[in-house]
């Protein structure tokens, strides 16, 4: 893809203009259109996966995916193209829309793009063009959504018609009842769950926000887009915490081949004035990730976005996925309706989140806790409440990263008696630097988890409880990624291989440090963090050896009596874990439970305390 010379001056950060995603958006507008049917009605992209709706509405989901692209870029000769395809393509050769069939997601994206464009294109057609295609898009208003942000798309579709006089009626009905039902997921602080449940994940921004914020921004309903506004506003203080300085957006839940729609609410803040941040963060947080894609090869050869990440990477592929998929990443385009003279596109380049300084913000409706390092410019999501109705390693992992994905070893999770699932997240707290959730791993095994966190530093604290006696568990880390390093060392019921065992009688505390970072030699973890484990008074009495508490524990506990896989606590009394940071603060962790004895191993607590305040904060 030929773009044009960085510049520097303007865009210190990334070297992009408003020129590059320009260049960027007719390069792939090209690079599709020898892919389209004789008729312009469809674009069958090349690739080996068929979505699970066929090729026929993988066809479909090429015009439409693209035309939004074109609807961003405003290009007339361009859109002329896609008028074709209007002509033939609602009249039968587009698959009708069905309830919960992909072809209503697509139009979605024909409708918006059409009510974008109107002057350029629909205003053009022919009227029994208009006929044909109102009566297309119309089946989108009476189909039956899945309970999720699919709800949107009739509301999006609905606002075109309602716009154009067409179907007013049906169509005023679909858009109320798509707003009220999204409503009911909206839990606070800016952020959705992605339908029942806690799905927290990148649909809160290029699906939820987008669509109910740009629904109420073209309708011209001040009241909607307030309150829209508002959430999008809030969400965008948090979500800019999501990416890493070299512009990567960590790597968590579904659908990442969409890649760079991830900078569609960014945009979507400037466009409708609803945003926390800055011109030149804005401009700097967008450019930086559609540069990490395109220079990381996200483009092939063919000037196609294949099914992937960095390249094609079939880990990403859904069963819904088909191969124009991907260009779902034409959202993050939002910002060209963004005229140049905008100050989004001609203020300086302003240092991301990533770049300015280490932090561990906390996310609290799910339960995040976003940690960065401005030396490596990572960033580490520790999720402790966010899942999935079945185990899915994108949603359900103890943490993700920027320069790292879910790997089929398990990283980063508790695996007891071979069992690495991690369902019926709970969250139990979180404070300045630490977060705590309890989960399930099988009937009746519940794992209790403290994440304490200082730069790049994790102090990682697992309760297992209600499973028998010498049960195994195995404890792991970061998973292997480009030019970084992760570490995991054991502390405290964990052999030097990071395994080990449930003991008796109750409740079995396992302790590691772990660390992922950029920094090609990093301070030794004992440098930087001690870590003490105070065991029960029931469990002091139980017979063993010396327990194994790893490199960085006190030595005036690691001498209690205990081995490995024999650290059972009293499911009363509990554990304490004593965090002290060089050169910063020391916080103590509780893990407590109520009277009830070893069968109230669900019922655990984690009760912090900041060391130089006493303060304590109580999750339940």
């Amino acid at each position: 893809m030929e773009l044009p010379a960085d510049d520097r001056t303007s865009s210190p950060h990334t070297g992009y203009t408003r020129a590059h995603w320009e260049a960027a958006a007719d390069a792939l507008l090209a690079a599709v259109e020898p892919y389209a049917t004789p008729d312009g009605a469809l674009y069958h992209l090349p690739g080996d996966h068929v979505s699970r709706s066929g090729r026929l509405s993988d066809g479909l989901e090429g015009y439409a995916r693209t035309l939004l692209l074109a609807a961003f870029r405003r290009d007339e000769t361009v859109l002329g193209r896609y008028a074709e395809g209007l002509a033939t393509g609602p009249g039968g050769v587009w698959p009708r829309i069905t309830d919960r069939g992909q072809p209503l997601v697509e139009a979605a994206s024909v409708a918006l793009a059409l009510r974008l464009t109107r002057p350029l294109l629909w205003d053009r057609l022919d009227d029994p063009v208009r006929q044909r295609t109102a009566g297309w898009l119309a089946g989108a208003l009476t189909a039956e959504p899945w309970p999720c942000n699919w709800e949107l798309f009739p509301v999006t579709v609905g606002g075109f018609l309602a716009e154009t006089g067409h179907r007013e009626t049906a169509a005023r009905k679909a858009i109320d009842r798509g707003l009220a039902r999204v409503e009911d997921w909206y839990l606070g602080d800016g952020w959705y769950t992605d339908g029942d449940g806690r799905k927290f994940d990148y649909y809160n921004g290029w699906a939820m926000h987008l669509y109910t914020v740009l629904h109420a921004w073209l309708a011209g309903d001040g009241e909607l887009l307030s309150r829209y506004g508002r959430r999008l506003s809030r969400h965008l203080t948090d979500y800019a915490r999501l990416f890493g300085a070299d512009g990567a957006p960590v790597h968590q839940g579904r659908s990442l081949t969409y890649r760079f729609a991830a900078t569609a609410p960014l945009w979507l803040g400037a466009l409708t004035g609803h945003t926390p941040l800055a011109p030149g963060e804005t401009r700097r947080l967008a450019s930086g990730t559609l540069r990490y894609f395109l220079d990381g090869g996200a483009v092939d050869e063919r000037g196609l976005l294949p099914l992937g990440w960095l390249g094609p990477d079939e880990s990403l592929v859904q069963d819904y996925s088909g191969p124009a998929s991907p260009y779902w990443a034409s959202k993050g385009f939002l910002g060209l309706l963004l005229p140049a003279g905008h100050e989004v596109w001609t203020a300086r380049e302003q240092p991301s989140p990533a770049d300015r300084a280490d932090t561990a913000h906390l996310v609290r409706v799910p339960n995040w806790l976003l940690q960065s390092t401005r030396s490596d410019g990572l960033v580490r999501l520790h999720n402790h409440g966010s899942e999935e109705v079945r185990y899915d390693p994108y949603y359900t992992r103890l943490a993700y990263s920027t320069r790292t994905a879910p790997a089929p070893s398990y990283d980063n999770s508790v695996i007891v008696d071979g069992d690495p699932s991690r369902t019926d997240i709970e969250p139990l707290g979180a404070g300045v630097g630490w977060i705590a959730s309890r989960h399930t791993v099988g009937a009746g095994i519940t794992v209790t988890t403290v994440v304490a966190v200082r730069g790049a530093v994790e102090v990682r604290a697992h309760l297992v409880a209600g499973a028998a006696p010498g049960t195994p568990v195995r404890v792991t880390g970061w998973p292997a990624g480009d030019g970084v390093r992760a570490e995991l060392a054991p502390v405290s019921g964990l052999a030097p291989d990071l395994s080990g065992a449930t003991g008796c009688p109750g409740p079995t505390l396992f302790v590691a440090l772990a660390r992922l970072t950029g920094e090609p030699d990093p301070p030794p973890l004992n440098d930087l963090v001690t870590v003490a484990v105070q065991r029960p008074a029931a469990h002091t009495a139980h017979a063993g050896n010396a327990a194994h508490a790893g490199p960085t524990a006190n030595p005036a506990h690691a001498a209690r009596p205990a081995h490995a896989g024999h650290t059972g606590g009293d499911a009363r009394t509990g554990y304490e874990v004593r965090v002290a940071w060089s050169g910063g603060p020391v916080a103590v962790f509780r893990f407590t439970a109520p009277d009830g004895g070893p069968g109230a191993g669900s019922s655990w607590s984690v009760t912090a305390s900041d060391g130089s305040t006493g303060a304590e904060t109580t999750g339940a």
